[in-house]
């Protein structure tokens, strides 16, 4: 049995949860729904959902975890909302808000456009830019294509990581001690 899958799932005030052959999550902010895997049931208990398997198939056994982790995840994600925040670390390099779109000054000659998808909104301020939403995985989609564009740099750890990512730095080139050749 998953361990991750036999926890059930309390469902928060003003959280509104449907079930038949999929799975519609209504809240404040927002209304999203998973179709269910074959051999994955979801039944309802008071303030709680249950998610359970049907038989012992491989495939009913591997998606079991995951549909319990989906399930939640939008359950928190119409209660309280999904952050992702990015900070840049760089001389020179910004974040500005033109309307929705996101525009980073990040060290090329141009800079760089990144228009949100339906249902996420970016904030700038102090070089963090926080991605918001309803839905998980969009959010994080959306923060990765942004961390993407950029990546820190493993020598001097410039470019835009994640708030709290720790960047291992490489030593640089040792400088060549002893002799020179033809002195």
């Amino acid at each position: 049995m998953s361990r991750i899958g036999k926890k059930s799932i309390i469902i928060p005030e003003g959280v509104q949860v449907e079930t038949n052959h999929k799975v519609t999550v209504r809240g404040k902010l927002g209304e999203l729904s998973l179709a269910l895997p074959k051999g994955i049931r979801v039944e309802m208990g008071e303030g709680s959902l249950i998610v359970s398997r049907v038989g012992e198939s491989r495939a009913a056994r591997s998606l079991h975890g995951l549909t319990r982790s989906l399930i939640a995840n939008m359950i928190t994600g119409v209660s309280l909302g999904i952050k992702k925040t990015l900070e840049l670390s760089g001389i020179g390099f910004r974040a500005n808000l033109s309307g929705k779109t996101l525009v980073l000054s990040i060290g090329f000659s141009h800079p760089v456009e990144i228009e949100p998808p339906e249902g996420v909104n970016f904030a700038v301020a102090d070089n963090k830019i926080t991605v918001s939403g309803v839905d998980k995985e969009l959010v994080g989609g959306v923060a990765a294509q942004i961390r993407s564009a950029r990546p820190p740099d493993p020598y001097k750890g410039k470019g835009i990581r994640y708030e709290g990512e720790k960047i291992r730095l490489k030593p640089g080139k040792a400088a060549k001690v002893g002799t020179r050749e033809g002195a």
